[in-house]
């Protein structure tokens, strides 16, 4: 996503092509050390305490971030162009997840480029001559990663493998377990290392994950029974905690002072996850007296390419007791007998493992890649050097800031004791109040912000778990409700089941962390939730960006960061007497149905009603509205506007006359699909909204299918939901509709509380209200903010109208009755029920907002308007909110199913 629209006003880092904004910087070759006065909010050489909003930043010293002697701006620019807008030295991205994947340099691109224009990579399996100078390349590749390892071919081997998971569980494949050994992970360890206690466990081997001061007691030779295996990183991918790499060697110790001649292999065999570590500090194996049996490591997260590689260095004097292979593939076997159960294997170990043909383009690319981080930054110790600045001026910046009372900005994990930290910063925020404020709205501003940071529980479960403090009970009993790694939750009842993280690389900026600390000033300093108490027990539950239900918010809960004006008044509204006639009588409004829109295709763009037309509310919603689905094949959740854009280009239109659903697309001819249920051919699926599974049906149509796999450039199909359509399902037969209603949710704990039967495909309630006054407001705001900061890159404000926000009915004042009068923006926050007729729909809260209302509906392109702006002004709940849910339950419905009919133009009553 281009976010030109970072810079100037949003980011005044961003726009100067300087290390940071006002620095006062100065580099002193003889220590390595550039000293930089933090200066983001105070005037250039202060240090000190600097007031910001009667907040504040507070340094005892000056900070010093290396910057390999004054190289680090001329490198991003020439070998990182990927930061920066085409042509300009304005950042685009502040890249801060180098953890996740750091960035590839553009000589390696380049000159890989260039290999292959000249030369041909072929597989070496072969004997030609591109075949050889494969094979030739992948040698010597095998050498060079062994030298940056800081160990040659006569200790370890290399073997090639598809990632470092790939290369973990080749090592715990290979190690010897026997059915009295222990398989022992340290509580630090990724997803990846302990998923290999599924496979000591098929061997009947005991599984003991620990805290790594247990270890030492664990591996003692009296604990010993038979062959083990000792799993842990050398950096922990959640925290950044560090651990020492000797433990083999310590291993090695304990077993040879008990014997009187050396042991041919310890009963402890060792393997170090460095995937984290070796991206950013050098491992020298050689300088270890014994050393690991195995090392994993990924490519990418050192050099940002090849992805699809990892390594798995062996020690060569563990070779001879490696369990024997079980699988062989092509180029891994000397001979083989097709009809007897007999090979032999190839002698080397890395031909002998490598199942089938390498990634040798890849291995070829690699090499350049070792040229490039040579070229740019001699070693990895200056990486390591630059890093470790780098992590501790961020660490200062966020330790500095300060609500006005004093409580911290960043709640950090880990970083404050005597142990050793890599360039990983987890952290939650806290509001003024010290209640912590949830990461999935952080990141989501984050993304709108160009800031790329990590949310969840990074693949992490031991660490999740202890800087999170939860247990593993509590742990299961949330995933018991529907709960998982990855979804939308972030708060349980007032705890994070998640974190943030920044984490940095070799080419990490000064200025990056100086805009990564404007962002949480600008939006969270002093920033204040609700109380604890008003928010709901439960998680939200969400899928899309689509709107999301929260708890209506009572008198008082109302934003503290810059709240409108009639949100105060609404504060004061418990203090009405609710009891009489009058007060009564003085709490009803009229107000103008001005448009009424419905959404035929969940998360494609809407369809608005004719103002002469009458629309039929049924006891799921508005008729037609979120019936159909856009499925991959792949996923069991419907595809969603906010990881495919393209979506806002499909316009569905509803043919009454002809029972037909027309959709549009550019460049696309229309296509008519059929609102006869009867009439389709349909296989039954299940689908994942808000973590309910929800029964549905694939329509098994090729047309339709490729329809909307080339508007969307992905491969797709179409599903809907019979009950929604026009064709009365009871005529269809049993094994088609099954037992019970197929629009029912599973019998999930959490559905009877989040999902009601009476709803379509829609996340979480029936309808979403908004009002003309609050889009205008929001609309105003914008223009306010683009005026003040010279920003017109930013979505077209006089394009933001509440169209953008996807409501199914939109309110305006109504005029000539005795109850109406003008709206103010967002009073409907205190509103209680829109009625119409005999029709009451009760406002069952506000809707949390995300980044698809930053999609603008008829370009599909991403921008930052207006969710940035709601993201500073509009929060309810510790949410970002705009517009109101509406539901019909309770109402009486006829015969057919209609509760009534809705038609723009109409009056309607509000009662609040």
């Amino acid at each position: 996503m281009t976010a030109s629209w970072l810079l100037d006003g949003i980011f005044p880092c961003l726009s100067n092509d300087t290390r940071g904004p006002a620095a006062a910087d100065e580099y002193d070759n003889s220590d390595r050390e550039k000293t930089s006065t933090y200066t983001l909010y105070g005037s250039p050489g202060t240090t000190g305490a600097m007031n910001m909003s009667n907040g504040s930043v507070r340094y005892g010293v000056q900070l010093g971030v290396d910057d390999y002697h004054g190289r680090l701006d001329a490198i991003r620019r020439s070998e990182y162009p990927q930061l920066f807008e085409p042509g300009t030295s304005r950042l685009k991205t502040v890249f801060l997840d180098h953890t996740g994947s750091t960035l590839y340099a553009a000589s390696h691109i380049r000159a890989m480029a260039d290999e292959l224009l000249t030369n041909i990579p072929a597989n070496p399996h072969s004997q030609h001559t591109a075949s050889q100078w494969t094979h030739l390349k992948i040698e010597q590749v095998r050498d060079r990663l062994l030298r940056f390892f800081g160990t040659t071919a006569e200790k370890y081997a290399v073997v090639f493998t598809a990632n470092a998971t790939g290369a973990i569980r080749l090592a715990g494949e290979l190690t010897p377990l026997s059915k009295k050994g222990v398989f022992c992970y340290s509580r630090e360890s990724h997803t990846s290392v302990v998923g290999v206690r599924n496979i000591a466990a098929e061997r009947g081997v005991a599984i003991r994950p620990a805290d790594f001061d247990e270890i030492k007691a664990i591996v003692l030779p009296e604990n010993a029974v038979g062959t083990s295996l000792l799993a842990y990183p050398a950096q922990c991918n959640f925290s950044g905690q560090r651990f020492p790499l000797d433990v083999a060697d310590t291993i090695s110790s304990l077993y040879r002072s008990c014997d009187d001649e050396e042991s041919s292999h310890a009963p402890w065999w060792v393997l170090l996850d460095a995937a984290g570590f070796a991206s950013s500090s050098p491992l020298k194996l050689d300088t270890l007296k014994a050393g690991p049996d195995f090392v994993a490591a990924s490519i990418y997260k050192i050099f940002g390419a090849p992805t699809g590689l990892g390594v798995l260095l062996i020690k060569r004097s563990s070779i001879p007791y490696l369990r024997p292979k079980r699988y062989f593939g092509g180029g891994t076997v000397a001979n083989l007998s097709f009809d007897r159960t007999w090979q032999e294997f190839r002698r080397g170990i890395e031909s002998r493992l490598e199942d089938g043909t390498l990634n040798f383009q890849a291995i070829v690319s690699l090499n350049h890649a070792l040229d490039a981080h040579a070229r740019n930054f001699g070693s990895l110790e200056n990486v390591a050097w630059h890093t470790q600045s780098v992590t501790k001026y961020a660490l200062k910046a966020m330790k500095a800031l300060r609500h006005k009372n004093g409580s911290p900005i960043c709640h950090i994990y880990g970083h404050d004791d005597g142990s050793v930290w890599g360039p990983i910063v987890a952290f939650n925020l806290k509001d003024i109040r010290g209640q912590f404020i949830g990461f999935r709205e952080v990141e989501r501003l984050a993304v709108m912000a160009g800031i790329a940071l990590r949310t969840g529980r990074f693949c992490n479960p031991g660490a999740a778990q202890k800087w999170l403090q939860f247990t593993t009970p509590e742990l299961i009993h949330l995933a018991s409700l529907g709960y998982a790694c990855g979804d939308e939750n972030d708060i349980v009842a007032g705890k994070p089941v998640g974190a943030l993280r920044v984490s940095f690389g070799a080419v990490t900026s000064k200025r990056e962390i100086d805009c990564f600390i404007e962002f949480l000033v600008r939006h969270y300093l002093n920033y204040a939730q609700p109380l604890a108490q008003s928010r709901p027990e439960t998680p939200l539950v969400s899928s899309e960006i689509e709107p999301k239900l929260t708890s209506m918010s009572k008198p008082g809960s109302l934003p503290v960061a810059e709240p409108p004006a009639c949100l105060l008044k609404a504060a004061s509204a418990e203090t009405i007497d609710t009891t009489s006639t009058q007060a009564v009588a003085d709490r009803q409004l009229d107000v103008e149905i001005d448009r009424v829109i419905i959404y035929p295709i969940k998360s494609c763009h809407g369809w608005e009603v004719a103002r002469s037309m009458p629309w039929e509310l049924t006891r799921h919603g508005l008729k037609f509205d979120r019936a159909f689905v856009v499925m991959r094949h792949n996923d069991s959740r419907p595809m969603q506007q906010k990881r495919y854009p393209l979506m806002a280009l499909i316009r569905p239109h509803i043919d009454l006359g002809r029972s037909l659903m027309i959709l549009e697309a550019p460049d696309h001819p229309p296509l008519e699909v059929s609102l006869m249920a009867d009439q389709m051919n349909l296989e039954r699926i299940e689908t994942l909204v808000c973590s309910n599974t929800m029964q549905a049906f694939r329509i098994i149509s090729d047309e339709i299918s490729s329809w909307l796999s080339s508007v969307l450039k992905v491969s797709c199909y179409l599903a809907c939901e019979p009950q929604l359509l026009v064709s009365d399902t009871s005529s269809f037969s049993a094994n088609r509709l099954s037992q019970s209603e197929s629009l029912s949710s599973s019998t999930s704990p959490l559905s009877a509380s989040t999902k009601g039967e009476g709803m379509s495909f829609v996340n979480n309630s029936q309808l979403l209200m908004v009002t003309n006054e609050s889009a205008d407001q929001v609309d105003r705001w914008v223009k306010e903010e683009s005026n003040s900061n010279n920003d017109s890159a930013g979505l077209d404000s006089s394009r933001i109208g509440p169209m953008q926000y996807r409501p199914n009915l939109i309110i305006k004042s109504a005029s000539g009755t005795e109850k109406a009068r003008a709206l103010e923006p967002f009073e409907e926050l205190k509103w209680n029920s829109v009625s119409f007729g005999s029709t009451q729909l009760t406002v069952s809260g506000p809707c949390t907002r995300c980044q698809m209302i930053g999609v603008d509906q008829e370009s599909a392109k991403v921008l930052k308007e207006p969710f940035s702006t709601l993201a500073r002004k509009m929060r309810v709940d510790g949410k970002i909110v705009f517009g109101m849910y509406l539901d019909n339950h309770g109402c009486t419905c006829d015969a057919s199913g209609a509760y009534a009919f809705i038609q723009p133009g109409s009056i309607a009553q509000v009662q609040f």
